[in-house]
């Protein structure tokens, strides 16, 4: 503070015609002295002075840089915030001094202990540590830190703590026993320390008796930089520590003030001097010399009298080492800032001034409350490059060093720089670490896995342990149609309707389509059966019609036997509709076209069955007037209306509620089952009823006449086909409803495929096997039985 205010007092650019003047208060790190002494701060001076010829008085101190402690700061604040007095701490870092409400004067230097929480956080979440144990001092800085980082840790959800200790103040021996047994027994190998070097001194020393090792200290910034815990007892266990650690700053010249101290004072020096006493202390103490008058047993033992000219150039002590300046550089910033806040003041152009009036405030009428103000909105920058100013609550800018204790080869610690965590509002949070300079109290050199729990991999979801942390849980695959693609889910994700979860449930891919397809063995025979029955309708037809001319055709109705023939090829052929990927055509075509073939088929039964009777009938004495009803006309008309009864039918249930492609979920999970969804039960069941009753009724009419005469009909062989028919369809009902997905299209399909070859062979076998291997009962006295 001396070489800032001295070093402002000889500067052009700031506060010119000004000089600044300070009273040194020593606290004694004691909260009643550091009180008093802030108290006889802010009283002022006892003697009055003149300003100017119009003013005699003694002004307010402008402010006061300290104190170095949270609970000293929180008391004097208390009492000079009521006044509006401001004080600008260099070191207390407590989060309960940023309430603007209790502390309205107060502004620091340092960041607030809420930032070293959030930085240590960062830390920890950086290596993945989720599992950690935490002391505390048993004061405000240790209690506040503590609180603020379980508030933080448990909003951020990245690490539970195995264990929560206050660190005694008194030496409590069997305390400390206590915590250090907790450590041991604990499977966290992360321990994160908010407390002072005395603290930590009592501890570790409570550590390396129980030799508890293997742990990865975490340090707060009260004990960072702390050269008293770096002895050969205490390396061993220290060494690899990690910490946070005030911004190191470089002071330009200090080094050269340092050196022109003196035990006596020199009239042409600009150096403002420190208490004479405590510089012959120093003096004596760096060179281990005594001023005279020295004692007498000093004299006779040997010891060397000081003789105020000792260079201090060739002494190398913490005292004039300037490479490592962290809260002193603290101080230079405090006390500019308050230089800066005084010359914005000062600058303030009549008129235009920030308060009642646009007036300004003078040095003569200054009152604390406008000085704040000033102080507030102070912005600027250091020699070093670092920018000094305060947000709404008077805390500096969120800025901290991380530091690793590397151990060198000779045995000591060397505290370096890894890192930075900083908080802006132009660049968000950023930590950056220099990982390839970290030194690792563990072997092989990597950083230690202190989890309670394993994180867990994609495809599981966490379970938590009843009783225990959150961190602590177990691993549970996620369920059939679940995914988790990140490790340490806590939820599982439902996949899309059109997709499925992986074997390792870590994604989603698309769900097996199934259908009844021409490139599985199923869609093959049953595609080739279609063909087959397709091309043996073709050659019967052929057969036929190359022998219409001879009696077995002629004598059963060659025209409806050309009919059935069609109609059973249309039928072979409809039954591929039900083969291939469902669209909306062919789910629209395939009942339709099954249907109306299928009633072809059947009409045409039916007519020949009629036929047959009529004949046979006609036969009888005064039966000749029957056949006049069954002619060829009649026989097509029939056929036709029969056909479009059908028709109709089809039409209706297309236009009220159409067949239609449908995505079945239903069957399998895992599989989506294409399949044409029929639209109405309705419609399909009374498609199906119509062609039932023209088959039953084909059966009935061919079972009255199937002990006709064999010269007369081919009943027997009507019943028959229609027995086969009846036989399939009346099976294919349960079987169909029965039956998931593709295998009803392919019950539906094999129905098809043997009412039509049923009909095929029982009508045209027994007439083919004459026609092509038994052509001598291929005559007209064969047929009527003369043969």
């Amino acid at each position: 503070m001396a070489f800032a205010v001295d070093e402002i007092n000889r500067k052009t650019d700031l506060l010119p015609n000004v000089t600044l003047g300070y009273s040194l208060y020593d606290n004694c790190v004691e909260l009643g002295i550091g009180f008093r002494a802030a108290l006889s701060l802010a009283a002022g001076p006892e003697k009055h002075f003149v300003l100017d010829d119009s003013c005699v008085g003694a002004p307010p101190i402008l402010g006061i840089v300290g104190d170095s402690s949270s609970t000293r700061s929180m008391a004097i604040a208390n009492v000079l915030g009521l006044y509006r007095v401001p004080m600008v701490s260099y070191f207390a870092t407590c989060s309960c001094l940023s309430d603007r409400q209790k502390y309205p004067a107060f502004f620091r230097t340092i960041p607030s202990d809420a930032f070293q929480v959030y930085a240590i956080i960062q830390v920890l979440k950086h290596f993945g540590w989720s599992w950690v144990g935490l002391l505390f001092s048993d004061d405000d800085y240790g209690r506040h830190a503590a609180q603020s980082f379980q508030s933080d840790l448990s909003q951020s959800g990245e690490a539970c703590l195995a264990y929560l200790e206050v660190l005694p103040w008194d030496n409590n021996q069997y305390e400390l026993e206590r915590i250090v047994s907790v450590i041991k027994k604990s499977t966290a190998q992360v321990v994160i320390a908010f407390a002072h070097e005395s603290n930590m001194i009592q501890l570790m020393e409570e550590v390396v008796g129980q030799n508890v090792t293997d742990l990865q200290w975490i340090a707060s910034e009260a004990w960072t930089t702390a050269t008293v815990l770096h002895t050969p007892q205490l390396i061993p266990y220290l060494r690899g520590t990690l910490g946070i650690a005030i911004r190191r700053g470089e002071i330009p010249g200090f080094k050269e003030f340092l050196l022109l101290i003196q035990p006596k004072l020199s009239n042409k020096s600009n150096v403002i001097m420190f208490l004479l006493l405590q510089v012959l202390q120093f003096w004596e103490h760096t060179f281990q010399c005594k001023f005279a008058p020295a004692p007498a047993e000093w004299i006779e033992g040997g010891g060397a009298l000081c003789t105020g000219h000792e260079d201090l150039q060739n002494i190398d002590n913490e005292f004039l080492d300037v490479s490592n300046l962290r809260p002193e550089y603290n101080v230079y910033k405090a006390v500019y800032a308050l230089a800066h806040a005084l010359d914005d003041l000062l600058r303030c152009e009549p008129g235009r001034g920030p308060f009642s009036g646009n007036s300004c405030a003078t040095l003569h009428t200054l009152e604390p409350w406008q000085f704040v103000h000033y102080l507030q909105k102070v912005n600027f920058t250091t020699s070093f490059g670092d920018e000094v100013s305060f947000d709404e609550n008077g805390d500096a800018i969120h800025l901290y060093d991380v530091m690793n204790w590397l151990w060198l080869p000779g045995g000591h610690i060397k505290v370096q720089n890894i890192g930075v965590v900083k908080k802006s509002a132009q660049k968000g949070d950023q930590l950056q670490l220099n990982k390839d300079k970290i030194f690792w109290n563990f072997q092989p050199m990597q950083p230690p896995l202190s989890v309670c729990s394993i994180t867990c991999p994609p495809g599981t979801r966490r379970a938590r342990r009843k009783g225990e942390p959150e961190c602590c849980f177990d691993c549970i695959k996620c369920s059939e149609g679940e995914i988790s693609n990140t490790t340490g889910a806590t939820e599982c994700i439902t996949c899309p309707e059109d997709f499925w979860s992986s074997p390792a449930h870590d994604q989603c891919v698309l769900k097996k389509t199934e259908f009844l397809s021409y490139h599985e063995p199923l869609g093959i025979c049953l595609a080739t059966a279609a063909v087959l029955g397709t091309f043996i309708c073709a050659i019967v037809l052929l057969v036929f019609v190359h022998n219409r001319k001879t009696p077995i055709v002629k004598a059963n109705n060659s025209e409806v036997s050309f009919q059935v023939l069609l109609s059973l090829k249309l039928c072979f052929l409809c039954s591929l509709l039900f083969i291939g990927r469902p669209r909306l055509w062919t789910c629209q075509l395939r009942h339709a076209a099954f249907g109306i073939s299928f009633v072809l088929c059947a009409s045409c039964i039916l007519v020949k069955t009629m036929v047959v009777l009529a004949v046979f009938k006609a036969s009888k004495p005064g039966g000749g007037t029957t056949l006049k009803w069954f002619g060829a006309l009649q026989q097509r008309g029939t056929v036709f209306i029969l056909t479009c009864i059908q028709a109709v039918i089809c039409i209706a249930w297309l236009v009220t509620a159409s067949p239609a492609p449908h995505k079945n979920t239903e069957y399998h999970n895992d599989k989506i089952v294409y399949e044409c969804a029929i639209g109405s039960s309705v419609g399909f069941a009374v498609l199906l009823g119509y062609i039932g009753l023209l088959a039953l009724l084909s059966f009935m009419l061919a079972f009255l006449a199937r002990n006709l005469p064999d010269n007369f009909n081919e009943a027997k062989l009507i019943t028959f086909s229609m027995l086969i028919f009846c036989a399939v369809w009346v099976a294919f009902v349960p079987a169909y409803v029965n039956s998931p997905g593709k295998y009803a299209d392919a019950v539906e399909v094999f129905a098809i495929l043997a009412s039509s070859f049923g009909l095929l062979v029982a009508l045209f076998g027994p007439k083919c096997y004459i026609i092509l291997l038994r052509p001598e009962r291929n005559t007209k006295k064969a047929i009527m039985g003369r043969g």
